[in-house]
C-alpha cells in the first residue's frame, strides 16, 4: 500500500519566495552584525531585502546609509523605506533620489507614524498628505518598484475596515506594485483579509508579513503598536518560557512555520519576514518552507 498522505502537511512548495526586513544599526558593531545577517539570508535567494525608516524620519540618514551598504554588498535587490511624516515634498523627493543614486530602485512607501506615539498624524504643510500621494509622487521621479503597507486587522487610525480598504486601493491605484501586510498571529486573519481585498477590487499581490517573535512580552509590545490581536493559543504557547530562551526560540520558529504552511495550503507563495536583524529564525523558516541556501561564492557579497 502507498503511504498515507495528509493534506494539512504538504511538501514544501518549490515556488515559494521570501523577502526580509531589517532596521538600521545604531553602532559600528550592530552594522557588522546586520551585514553578516544580510549575507546569510541573502544566500536564500530572497526577492528583495528592505531597510526600515524611523518614525518622523528619525533614522533617515542611518537608513539610507545602511540600505546603500547592502546594495553595494549583495546582488539581492534592496528596498528603502520612505515616509512622509514631518517633511516637505522636496525633502522626501530628495531621499528618493538618494536611493536612486545608491542603485536602489525599490521603495516601501509609507505614510509613517508620528514621532510621538499616540499623537494624531499631521501632514507637513508642504508635504505629502498620505501614502497614496507619496506613491504618486515617487512615480513622477522614476519608475520605482513600490511596495505599500496593508493592515489585515485594520489600521488603528482607520474609521472602519471599508475605509481602510479604500485607502489600500488608492495606494495601489496610484502606482504601487504590491502590498506587504503588518504582522498577524492567526493565518485565518490574513486569508479573510485577502478575500475582502479581492471583493473590493484589489488585484495586486498582497504579501503576508511574518514576525518570528522572541517572546510574548515582545509580541505584546509590537501588537499594541499596530493593533494586532494575540490569540489565547499564542499566549499559552509562550507562557512560562521567559527563562528558557532556547525552547522559546524553537517554539517561535515552529509556530511561524505552522502559519506559513497553512497559508501555503491556501495558495500563498510569497512571505515577508520581519527579521529583527537576527538570521537564525528566518533561515530556519525558509528551510522548513523548502528554500535552501546557495554557496556564499554565488551571493555577490564582498569578501
Amino acid at each position: 500500500m502507498p503511504p498515507e498522505t495528509h493534506s494539512e502537511h504538504p511538501a514544501p512548495h518549490p515556488g515559494t519566495e521570501v523577502s526580509f526586513e531589517f532596521f538600521p544599526p545604531k553602532t559600528d558593531r550592530a552594522e557588522e552584525t546586520l551585514l553578516q545577517t544580510a549575507d546569510e539570508l541573502g544566500r536564500l535567494r530572497p526577492r528583495f531585502m528592505t531597510m526600515t525608516y524611523g518614525a518622523g524620519g528619525t533614522t533617515r540618514d542611518r537608513s539610507i546609509s545602511a540600505a546603500a551598504s547592502l546594495a553595494r554588498r549583495t546582488d539581492v535587490p534592496i528596498a528603502g523605506h520612505l515616509t512622509c511624516v514631518g517633511a516637505a515634498r522636496q525633502d522626501v523627493d530628495d531621499v528618493a533620489r538618494q536611493y536612486l543614486s545608491a542603485g536602489i530602485r525599490h521603495i516601501v512607501a509609507l505614510r509613517g507614524d508620528p514621532p510621538v506615539p499616540g499623537t494624531p498624524f499631521e501632514p507637513h504643510p508642504e508635504g505629502y498628505r498620505n501614502a497614496a500621494e507619496l506613491v504618486a509622487g515617487l512615480t513622477r521621479i522614476a519608475p520605482f518598484d513600490i511596495s505599500v503597507a496593508a493592515y489585515p486587522e485594520v489600521h488603528p487610525e482607520a474609521r472602519n475596515a471599508q475605509s481602510d480598504l479604500d485607502n489600500l486601493k488608492a495606494k495601489l491605484d496610484a502606482g504601487a506594485t504590491r502590498a506587504i501586510t503588518q504582522f498577524f498571529f492567526d493565518p485565518d486573519i490574513f486569508l479573510r483579509f485577502r478575500d475582502k481585498a479581492a471583493a473590493h477590487g484589489i488585484t495586486a499581490e498582497i504579501v503576508p508579513g511574518i514576525l518570528p517573535v522572541s517572546g510574548i512580552a515582545q509580541a505584546y509590545k509590537f501588537a499594541a503598536m499596530c493593533g494586532a490581536h494575540i490569540p489565547d493559543t499564542v499566549r499559552n504557547l509562550f507562557d512560562g518560557l521567559d527563562d528558557h530562551p532556547e525552547t522559546r526560540s524553537l517554539v517561535t520558529t515552529a509556530f511561524a512555520a505552522m502559519m506559513c504552511r497553512r497559508l501555503q495550503n491556501h495558495g500563498v507563495r510569497s512571505f515577508h519576514f520581519y527579521t529583527l536583524n537576527r538570521p537564525a529564525q528566518s533561515a530556519a523558516l525558509c528551510r522548513l518552507l523548502g528554500i535552501k541556501t546557495r554557496p556564499s561564492c554565488e551571493t555577490g557579497s564582498e569578501s
